[in-house]
């Protein structure tokens, strides 16, 4: 995942909408954290990796590790340097820095792998392959993936509304236009829509899976990909 500096990639700068934006996506990460536990039967003898780690000290951030109690067995990985976050969260068995797409941990190093809004700042298509086939590997069990949906009214990551909507390279066009260069590149923001998930999940020929529509204002704002092997 890429490292953010919020202030300069953001578009929108308005503290009071920053304040309100921050609340929804707690929101929508808590709701989620809960389909998790309850789709994938957590119980303190599963193990976790978390793949896609922040190094932001930011209480927003991190669910998984946010959540995490004393007798959880929770492994972070991310391809930022993270071991700022071992004082905060000294429940975390390891923090490794990897890539996602091609660690070196062994096969079925976890019960449950856990990745929240991370494929879609990997990169290309393929590169996106990479990563479910890299998190599928590790997992022992269950693989348990979020991503936001590219047809949301509104994207996430800029704060601007609709014109994500448009061809990729237009919309890249237009975020270079309003100095978001940072979001115009493809390895930074690629973002997945139902038919680009799917088409995932055929290329790896996965069989057992689950598509979970998350919503927000009735509208699909998030999708959860279920894998179990």
């Amino acid at each position: 995942m890429p490292t953010l500096n919020y202030k300069k990639t953001y578009w929108l700068k308005i503290p009071l909408f920053d304040n309100l934006f921050i609340k929804i996506l707690n929101y929508n990460r808590n709701k989620i954290h809960n389909i998790f536990l309850k789709e994938t039967e957590y119980t303190i003898k599963n193990s976790i990796l978390d793949i896609g780690t922040t190094n932001s000290e930011d209480n927003s951030q991190n669910v998984i590790l946010q959540k995490t109690r004393d007798n959880d067995k929770v492994y972070s990985l991310s391809n930022q340097d993270i071991t700022n976050l071992k004082n905060i969260f000294p429940n975390i068995k390891e923090f490794i820095i990897a890539d996602g797409k091609s660690s070196e941990l062994k096969e079925n190093f976890v019960d449950i792998v856990f990745s929240s809004a991370t494929i879609e700042h990997v990169g290309s298509f393929e590169n996106q392959l990479l990563f479910l086939k890299e998190a599928i590997r590790i997992a022992k069990k269950t693989v348990f993936i979020t991503t936001p949906n590219r047809f949301y009214p509104i994207d996430f990551h800029t704060k601007i509304p609709v014109i994500h909507w448009l061809p990729k390279n237009i919309h890249r066009l237009i975020l270079k236009t309003l100095g978001l260069h940072f979001y115009a590149n493809e390895e930074n923001l690629n973002l997945l829509d139902k038919k680009n998930i799917i088409k995932l999940i055929q290329k790896l020929k996965i069989k057992k899976y689950k598509i979970i529509r998350h919503k927000f204002l009735f509208m699909t704002s998030n999708y959860i990909i279920i894998i179990n092997k």
